[in-house]
């Protein structure tokens, strides 16, 4: 990334801070994904339950690696290879209850709200409700002017490249572009947009000064 790029980011990045605490959630920036994830691994105390989402921005910064090896920290984990699907279910319904929750954001609008899509549905309730602290790791290419663009994007974008990823059987798959199907196997089920939060500081977005994730 260039450094007019990097100077963008950062200019970006302070806005959406500003915006983000006045809807009493908190904020801050990273300018690379490694301070990123040194930053998050500082915010699990010991003796903490983690509860790990699907997210494609933690996974490529190779966050639950180091997670799984920090001293006294559970982390709860609905991904294991092997595990039944029931396991897996339960491990979800746990990780509702646990002392934290880290996820990504689909998107981030320029006044500050949270815009996401889900398949079951687990990942948006618990950032709404549930874990005692979100995070959510965001790239700077996840943020978008306002709802409109922002929702646009993770219909036409992030949901068909997440339906490739998992190879899921749907039209999308085929075409790159979405059809609104109704298919069993559909990913895209719950919209959650967050305004803000009545628990102050329980959400911490984390912008990342490059461009991670869907």
């Amino acid at each position: 990334m260039d450094a007019h790029q990097v100077a963008y980011n950062e200019k970006v990045a302070a806005h959406l801070i500003e915006q983000i605490t006045k809807r009493r959630m908190e904020a801050s920036f990273a300018p690379t994904a490694l301070a990123a994830k040194k930053e998050v691994l500082g915010m699990i105390p010991a003796g903490s339950t983690v509860f790990r989402c699907g997210s494609m921005t933690a996974m490529d910064m190779g966050l639950w690696d180091e997670v799984s090896k920090l001293d006294d920290v559970e982390l709860i984990e609905p991904y294991e290879p092997g595990i039944e699907p029931a396991e897996g279910m339960a491990r979800r319904r746990r990780g509702m209850t646990a002392d934290i929750m880290i996820a990504s954001s689909n998107a981030v609008t320029l006044d500050g709200r949270l815009v996401n899509l889900d398949g079951m549905g687990n990942r948006v309730a618990a950032m709404i409700f549930g874990p005692a602290k979100v995070i959510l790791l965001v790239g700077m290419n996840k943020v978008f002017p306002d709802l409109e663009s922002a929702i646009a994007h993770v219909k036409h974008y992030s949901a068909p490249v997440n339906n490739i990823r998992l190879n899921m059987p749907n039209p999308c798959v085929e075409t790159g572009r979405c059809h609104d199907c109704r298919n069993d196997t559909r990913i895209c089920n719950q919209w959650s947009i967050i305004e803000g939060h009545l628990l102050k500081d329980r959400i911490h977005v984390k912008l990342v000064g490059e461009f991670l994730g869907y």
